[in-house]
């Protein structure tokens, strides 16, 4: 844990912000598979792996009122503050380890394009996956964004797992069920053009 947690850390204290195209592109996509759901404002939403994304931003703007963002990297999460200014008050930001997050309470609806991937060993991937379901209700939802199988094969200088549509609903079957995928090129800072998978699943 250290050690992924000071790669984090380094990573987000000497590098600037994404690029703003990029990460309201980002924002984008994750906000309108939210909207596609039809959810009450109210509803409890945890970003993880939310860093300084400017997801919280949109949801704030968008009137959700129960907000959440989990990052290992606490230089994530202050950047992230920073932005928001006094509007930062209005998110409960949690700085840890996914692997050693407890929810204290439920969240109905758990998202995430920056963490799963980097689960790479069955053994990572049955934690995480034991993690969102215990956070998620039954009925609940998980929005996941990962590479697909013609993304890339490492991100931030660490190796990432792929996914296509038909892997990722058997990998999380155990819990959840798919309600639609979808694959989306994304624009990454460096320029380059790496195809996501973007699926929305309902907890068991």
């Amino acid at each position: 844990m250290s050690d992924t947690k000071a790669h984090w850390d380094n990573l987000y204290a000497t590098m600037e912000s994404a690029e703003p195209g990029w990460a309201q592109s980002v924002a984008n996509k994750s906000l309108a598979l939210i909207r596609s759901l039809d959810l009450p404002k109210n509803v409890s939403i945890i970003d993880i792996g939310g860093g300084d994304s400017l997801l919280a931003d949109a949801l704030l703007e968008e009137g959700y009122t129960d907000v959440a963002v989990l990052d290992i990297s606490a230089e994530a999460l202050e950047k992230a503050k920073k932005r928001l200014g006094e509007k930062a008050e209005k998110v409960r930001w949690l700085n840890c380890d996914l692997t050693n997050f407890r929810p204290a309470r439920p969240y109905h609806l758990w998202h995430d394009r920056a963490t799963f991937h980097f689960f790479t060993t069955p053994g990572q991937i049955a934690q995480y996956i034991n993690i969102a379901s215990y956070a998620i209700p039954p009925g609940g939802y998980m929005i996941m964004g990962t590479f697909s199988d013609n993304g890339g094969t490492e991100s931030h200088g660490l190796p990432v797992k792929q996914y296509t549509e038909e892997t990722l609903s058997y990998t999380l079957a155990s819990y959840f069920t798919k309600v639609g995928c979808q694959i989306e090129s994304q624009p990454a800072p460096d320029r380059t053009v790496q195809d996501f998978l973007f699926c929305r699943f309902r907890r068991l």
